[in-house]
């Protein structure tokens, strides 16, 4: 049973009151709750890691306990989410794809309804990486005004031997989102596209 213990958690939010025209009525929110973890794979090829999926959705609970905290504790207000790892460079991408089942089925499990895919990107990065984790609607992929993405970083890390986890949310789509589609207020929900 692979171990992943814990250096260090990071919660960021962002409140943006506007975007270079007027200001909305109330400030579109935006955070990301992520985790800094030992990598047990680093330096070695592991041909069995699915396994180890199960070992980190504690990990996943917690960041999204967080992040649903951050945002205010009201899950009805959010809207959106991404997912995002970023493995250190003794590390291979496919120990960042371990976070797809913990991480996105988190959220999911708290946010009610959530029938969308929750977007998802990770790379091998060194010491100091950022990533730009995608954010989507919780409901309805084709929803544009929440095509976004929130950008995420930890100074000291991941270490070679780490990974950094990311899970992030928002509440409101893009301030002036004018590029049409789907609105969300037209979701009908029923098949995480539209």
């Amino acid at each position: 049973m692979p171990d992943f213990p814990i250096r260090k958690i990071v919660v960021l939010v962002e409140d943006m009151f506007h975007d270079g025209g007027p200001a909305p009525a109330s400030p579109r929110r935006r955070a990301a709750a992520m985790a800094l973890v030992k990598n047990p794979f680093a330096g070695r090829y592991e041909p069995l890691l699915q396994p180890a999926m199960e070992d980190l959705k504690p990990l996943g609970a917690e960041l999204t306990e967080r992040l649903i905290a951050a945002l205010g504790g009201d899950t009805s207000l959010i809207d959106g989410y991404g997912k995002g790892a970023i493995v250190g460079s003794a590390g291979e991408i496919e120990h960042g794809a371990l976070w797809h089942v913990p991480g996105g089925y988190a959220m999911r499990d708290r946010i009610s309804p959530s029938r969308a895919i929750v977007p998802s990107a990770m790379k091998v990065g060194g010491f100091g990486a950022s990533l730009d984790v995608p954010l989507g609607h919780v409901n309805a992929a084709y929803v544009r005004s929440h095509f976004d993405a929130i950008t995420v970083g930890i100074p000291d890390g991941p270490r070679a031997d780490e990974i950094l986890f990311c899970l992030a949310m928002c509440v409101g789509g893009r301030i002036h989102s004018r590029m049409g589609g789907l609105e969300a207020a037209d979701v009908k929900g029923e098949d995480g596209l539209r």
